[in-house]
This record gives structure tokens, C-alpha cells and sequence, in this order.
């Protein structure tokens, strides 16, 4: 595995930081800015709705700019904001700083993908996308953990301060590492945005774009209450918030290994099996919320099985829309964050429904249960026009 891709995975590390560490400093942030529990949810919905706006957008804006100007133009803007967000004392400036810096992060993910991708082999993909993907879910086990501990000590703006510095050994690792002349649509003459776009809305992709988001709606609708759930229903104090946390990205980390290991010949399987369990799983995290040992093992088991299941969709996904090489990444960035964005928002509306701290739970639940009717509907269609599915 080329060493640039490694780069790529610890400049997402700080990405995934930010994205995630909302879910252990709800309370703080709150209370800080005299909001709503659920109007802090929504920093984690304006983040999601950046990257599915930006990541079409940053992509046709950089694809002809070299791999690693682009990645290192996103990359400042996005320790720019945090420094901002860091700094403000409004709740308005600090939900543009989260919208901002989404928009970078989507368009460097979008390049980073496709630049990953470029550098391997057909058979070490999944391995590249997980390596990817992988810096996501040590920022779970490492990053969101130390951000909630120091949300706790320090104040919420810390971990922003936290996660602007964190973000400079990646700049400078990237500036270093990956050439400077690859343009964003690679050697090869680009292909037309119209074909592009024409492979994306196609049949075969519209199911697994709209699985991927709903998969991803459940996670994070569930994830960014988990710190209310767990001091407000399992009655653990807030010192085992980074210790749940850790567990999550713990699992979140195992489940993007063996999905990087298996995906390439066994995505379809990974992903119906993933997709039960989920399913099955949010529903028992419902149900003995207010017992904390059975919270506390289920929490790294559903980190498996979300990451897992999302990294072998994401490797099905790029597979399947090898045809637009600019927007696939872009493709996949969108629809993960689609279900980042609606899934925080709809748990707050269960929460502001007076339902209770399981309410987002139950969410979750509900939206993997939907997932799975729409890869049904798919998978009967395609058994229907007699066209075989491949992985």
C-alpha cells in the first residue's frame, strides 16, 4: 500500500474528529450558548449538509487542479474555520463555521478517495478505501474520546483548538508525500460531467445511494445523542461518555478491517447480513437503554457493524460507478452525509416530541428497517429484469 494513502487516512483522522466529537459535548455546547439539546444536533446536521452540497460541488471545482493543491486548499480552510469556531461566542456564526468547513472536508474527501483509489491495484481497492475510511474510526477510538475529555476539563472550544492543531502534521504530511501534478481527473482525459452524471442517476445506483444514506441516517441519529442516553437513561456519569465513545470507535475500527479485507469479493453478503444486524441492534440498544452493562457491550458491537456494513457499501459503490471517476467520490461523500444530516434531525424531532431520551434510538431502528425494504425493492427489481448483482 503506497504510503500516501496512509497520509490520506491521518488527514481524515482530523476530519472525523470534528465530524463526530458533537456526540460528547452536546450538553456543554448547550449550555454554553443558551441552545437546545436539539438545536446542538443540528451542528452535526449543518456539518452533513456541507458535505452533501460541497462534495458534487468541490468536486467539479477542483477537477482540474492538481490532487494535491486541491487537498491542501480544503485542508486550510477547514483548520481555518475550526479556529473561528473556536473563538465565536454565537450560535449562528458557530452553525456557518460547521456548514464552511463541511464544504472542505467533502472536497477533500472526494479527492482523497479517488486519489486513493488511483494508486492501487483492482484487488487492493476495498483495502485503500479502508485505509481511508479508517481514519474515521480512529478518530472514534482516539480523537472524539479525547475531544469529550477535554470538553469536560477545558470547555467544548478546546477540543476545536484540538482539532485545528491536530490538523497541521497532516498538512504537511500531504505536502510532502503526495506528487504535485496529478490533476483531479487523473492522467486520461477527463470524462464528460454529463456521462458522469449519467452513471450516477442510473438504475443500478439510486437504491445503493439511498441504502447508504439511510444506513448512515441510523448511525448518526443515534450517535449524536449518545451521551444524553447514556448519563440521562443508563445513569452513568459523564466520565464513562469518552470511555462509551472509545468503545464505539473501537468497534467502528474492527469492522472497517474486516470490511477492507472482505469487500472486494463479498460486499453484497457483508452488506445484507450488516444491515439485519443493525437493524436488530439499535433496537436492543432501545430497549435496555437504562441498564448500563447491556448499553455498554452493545455500544462497540453496533460500531462494528455500522462501519462495517458502511465501508463494504462505500466499496460497492465506487465499484459500481467506475464510469464517473470525478463524482464517485463525490457520489458516495453525498449519500453518506445525506443520512448525517437527516439523521440528527430526526432524533431531535423526537426529542422535541417529549419522547424521551430512546426516542433517537428508536429512530434509528425505524431507519434501518426502511434501508432494508429499499434493498429489497432493489434486489427484487434486479431479479425481475434478470440482471445479475454483483458485489
Amino acid at each position: 500500500m503506497p504510503f500516501a494513502v496512509y497520509v490520506l487516512g491521518l488527514a481524515v483522522f482530523a476530519q472525523g474528529t470534528s465530524e463526530f466529537m458533537l456526540s460528547g459535548l452536546v450538553s456543554s455546547i448547550a449550555a454554553d450558548l443558551g441552545v437546545s439539546l436539539a438545536a446542538t444536533g443540528l451542528l452535526t446536521s449543518a456539518f452533513a449538509v456541507g458535505m452533501v452540497l460541497g462534495a458534487p460541488l468541490m468536486a467539479l471545482a477542483g477537477r482540474t487542479w492538481p490532487r494535491r493543491r486541491a487537498l491542501l486548499f480544503f485542508l486550510a480552510v477547514f483548520v481555518a474555520v475550526h479556529i473561528a469556531g473556536a473563538l465565536t461566542p454565537s450560535y449562528g456564526v458557530l452553525l456557518a463555521t460547521r456548514f464552511v468547513g463541511a464544504l472542505a472536508n467533502a472536497g477533500f474527501w472526494a479527492v482523497a478517495l479517488t486519489a486513493a483509489l488511483s494508486m492501487v491495484p483492482d484487488r487492493l481497492k476495498g483495502r485503500a478505501t479502508a485505509v481511508v475510511v479508517g481514519g474515521v474510526t480512529i478518530a472514534c477510538v482516539v480523537g472524539v474520546p479525547a475531544g469529550a475529555v477535554l470538553g469536560e476539563r477545558w470547555g467544548w472550544r478546546a477540543a476545536f483548538w484540538a482539532v485545528a492543531l491536530v490538523s497541521l502534521p497532516a498538512f504537511a504530511a500531504i505536502l510532502r508525500s503526495l506528487p504535485g501534478g496529478v490533476r483531479g481527473g487523473g492522467e486520461a482525459a477527463p470524462v464528460p460531467v454529463r456521462d458522469e452524471l449519467r452513471v450516477l442517476t442510473g438504475p443500478r445506483l439510486r437504491p445503493t445511494l439511498l441504502t447508504m444514506a439511510l444506513v448512515q441516517g441510523a448511525t448518526f441519529c443515534a450517535f449524536s445523542y449518545l451521551e444524553p442516553l447514556l448519563t440521562r437513561e443508563s445513569g452513568l456519569s459523564s466520565v464513562w461518555v469518552p470511555a462509551a465513545l472509545a468503545l464505539f470507535g473501537a468497534g467502528a475500527f474492527l469492522g472497517v478491517t474486516v470490511a477492507g479485507r472482505y469487500a472486494d469479493r463479498r460486499a453484497t453478503a457483508l452488506v445484507a447480513y450488516g444491515m439485519v444486524a443493525l437493524a436488530l441492534g439499535w433496537s436492543a440498544l432501545a430497549l435496555t437503554a437504562g441498564r448500563p452493562v447491556a448499553v455498554l457491550g452493545l455500544i462497540p458491537l453496533l460500531g462494528l457493524l455500522a462501519f462495517g456494513t458502511g465501508t463494504a457499501l462505500i466499496t460497492r459503490l465506487l465499484g459500481q460507478a467506475a464510469g464517473a471517476p470525478t463524482l464517485a467520490g463525490a457520489s458516495t461523500t453525498a449519500a453518506f452525509n445525506l443520512g448525517a444530516a437527516v439523521g440528527p434531525w430526526a432524533g431531535g424531532l423526537a426529542l422535541d416530541a417529549g419522547l424521551g431520551h430512546r426516542a433517537p434510538v428508536w429512530v434509528s431502528a425505524a431507519l434501518m428497517g426502511l434501508a432494508l425494504v429499499v434493498a429489497g425493492a432493489r434486489r427484487a427489481a434486479v431479479a425481475v429484469s434478470g440482471v445479475r448483482v454483483t458485489g
